[in-house]
């Protein structure tokens, strides 16, 4: 494994965007004999993004804006260790990867492995492995349950652990309105969730089943469909969440959602003045909050 090296984005870098992720709807359906959880859950990128510079190098070198994740068990290592095995012995390539992150870290936004996914998308082209869509999405499965569907990005249904996905017609353009608490968050935090899970938590789908109706009906999802089955938990084990829910619906947010395992909370709306009005209020009381559109 070649060492990870301090690098700076070259002029001859070619710039990635990996967009995050919310969930629409979340639920459980139950634990799997093999431990993990069923889920049956729609997931739409949204226009805030991280940003990779790719860039050709005589090795393979990873930096970050954030020092903190320069080390070797991120996504964006994990995932061009993978392809760069995928190379021959006799013509091994490198690349100079500098990530530039914008998304929040363990926020519930996906940014991680929205990263990897357009890692292996980037370095693909790079290398001219020439892997077919369905071979990249194996190789994201590898990675992680979430990154299969960045390969992809849009408006997807998915199921199983996360990996069985179903593309759904694009979500009407919407705005979405993002509350990032900043709260310190365990580095087990989903799996703490999982356990904090009661059996009243567990649905059958029948939510996520009539919002993906919605959508092929090509109908802006009612509030009543936006739906995230650690909610409860969440709310419990990270009481603050509470006053940051506050903050956004007095800021003029109808309605508030977790997004994935959260701490990240949103509101999905029609207007962009609206979102954008929300968005200044809250930043305006110091807090980090952005407004997008969705892609």
């Amino acid at each position: 494994m070649e060492e990870l090296q301090n690098t700076e984005p070259t002029s001859a870098a070619l710039t990635y965007r990996a967009y995050a992720k919310i969930n629409l709807s979340l639920e459980v359906l139950g634990k799997r004999p093999d431990g993990y959880h069923n889920l049956a859950t729609v997931m739409q990128t949204i226009g805030l993004y991280d940003q990779l510079h790719i860039a050709p190098a005589p090795d393979l070198e990873f930096d970050c804006n954030l020092p903190d994740l320069v080390e070797e068990n991120n996504l964006v290592w994990r995932a061009a260790i993978q392809l760069f095995d995928k190379l021959p012995a006799h013509n091994k390539m490198g690349a100079n990867i500098v990530l530039e992150k914008a998304i929040p870290v363990a926020g519930g936004l996906g940014g991680g492995s929205s990263d990897a996914a357009s890692t292996l998308l980037a370095l693909n082209d790079l290398w001219d492995l020439s892997l077919s869509q369905d071979e990249l999405v194996e190789e994201a499965a590898r990675l992680g349950s979430d990154v299969p569907f960045f390969i992809y990005g849009g408006t997807m249904l998915a199921e199983g652990r996360g990996e069985e996905l179903s593309q759904l017609p694009p979500l009407k353009p919407a705005w979405v309105v993002l509350l990032n608490p900043g709260l310190e968050m365990p580095f087990d935090k989903t799996s703490q969730l999982y356990q904090a899970l009661c059996r009243s938590d567990y649905s059958d789908g029948s939510i996520t089943l009539q919002l993906v109706k919605s959508l092929q009906s090509a109908k802006h999802p009612s509030q009543s469909l936006l739906f995230n089955a650690f909610e409860r938990a969440a709310y419990e084990r990270f009481p603050q969440l509470d006053q940051f829910r506050g903050a956004m619906v007095e800021a003029g947010a109808d309605y508030v959602r977790l997004s994935g395992s959260g701490p990240t909370l949103f509101t999905l709306l029609d207007d962009e003045m609206e979102a954008s009005q929300i968005a200044t209020k809250l930043q305006a009381n110091g807090l980090q909050a952005f407004a997008v559109k969705t892609v």
